[in-house]
């Protein structure tokens, strides 16, 4: 599998030019006399839910050290992995986010859905065409309302990073066809766009908590579940699991966030240059997405893990089936933002 190459050069450039201009505009905490130019001292804790060493919580060391990078230090963002801040549960840290008791989070776009309907549109079935479009699509007018939107609830958006197409492995079988997924107990994010995807598919969706996820799979209590390719690796599913079918159905993304009090207490300096520390974050792990793609594949299959990509014309089948449902997820994404989204994609 080859996953395409692109960069948000355009969103760093303009978040870039908006950070040299607040710079010089000496807002905020840089003080004057003999502190002149010093940036305001800051310490934030980030959370996400991954283990150290994933692909989120690299993007968060990498935001970490651009932010510190770019204050000489004065900036310390601290990083905690694993989900320690939020028990695991990562619709929880939306709203610990939103109501000040987390500072800043990775948290996934699936995951704000639930909070902010609109973000399902990045996840409508077989959406994009590859991931240059999706990239594309998050750095434009679409990726940037979403985050907009999240002022509703506390919570200012930085940046909105891409994620690796999201794969199904199960104990079971190969996925060749839609026909594959009868009967198959798949976990699903608590979200109900997907439960009525899988739904239509003929499998037997199941929500449930990320955390209980291994052990269902390993009790045989499901057969298989979705995400990006990055966390059966991550999280050890190789070890339960057989087959890894590259789906690639839904795309989802990340968001990376601070609870809004805590970013509009900062300086207008410390604001800029982390939101230059976030766009650059959005660029490296765009860069590193292909390249983490195929290491992760080679890892899977060193496990024994057996790996399959759709032939042509079934994934034609899979998007004919996606897109017949597309008027019935008008009312869980909205459809006016919907439309939007179809429109910049050119549908």
């Amino acid at each position: 599998m080859k996953l395409a190459r692109t960069f948000t050069a355009i969103a760093i450039a303009g978040i870039t030019a908006a950070a040299a201009t607040g710079c010089a505009s000496g807002g905020g905490g840089a003080g004057g006399g003999e502190n002149e130019g010093a940036v305001e001292a800051t310490t934030s804790r980030l959370a996400v839910g991954d283990p150290a060493g994933s692909a989120v919580a690299n993007a968060a060391e990498h935001f970490a050290e651009q932010a510190s990078e770019l204050s000489d230090g004065a900036i310390d963002v601290e990083i905690f992995t694993d989900g320690t801040l939020f028990n695991g549960d990562q619709n929880a840290a939306v709203n610990l986010l939103g109501n000040g008791t987390l500072d800043a989070t990775i948290i996934s776009t699936s995951v704000y859905a639930s909070f902010e309907p609109n973000m399902n549109a990045i996840s409508l079935p077989f959406l994009f065409d590859d991931m240059d479009q999706f990239s594309e699509y998050l750095a434009g007018e679409p990726g940037q309302a979403l985050l907009e939107s999240l002022e509703s609830l506390g919570i200012s958006g930085l940046s909105m990073l891409t994620r690796t197409p999201r794969v199904t492995t199960n104990s079971v079988r190969p996925i060749e066809s839609p026909d594959d997924f009868d009967g198959l107990r798949i976990r699903v994010p608590q979200n109900e766009l997907w439960v009525r995807f899988f739904g239509e598919l003929g499998a037997n969706p199941t929500p449930m908590n990320f955390t209980e996820v291994y052990t269902a799979l390993q009790l045989g209590t499901i057969d298989g579940q979705e995400n990006p390719l990055e966390v059966p690796v991550a999280n050890k599913f190789f070890e339960v699991q057989d087959y890894l079918s590259l789906t690639n159905h839904i795309s989802d993304g990340y968001v990376l966030g601070f609870n809004q009090g805590k970013f509009d207490g900062y300086s207008a300096e410390v604001q800029d240059i982390l939101r230059e520390a976030a766009a650059s974050t959005a660029e490296w792990k765009r860069e590193s997405d292909d390249s983490e793609a195929q290491q992760l594949l080679a890892d899977l299959e060193e496990q024994g893990v057996q790996i399959n990509e759709l032939t042509e014309d079934a994934r034609q089948r899979f998007q004919a089936l996606a897109q017949d449902l597309y008027p019935e997820f008008e009312e869980l994404v909205g459809a006016e933002f919907m439309q939007e989204s179809l429109d910049f994609l050119g549908r």
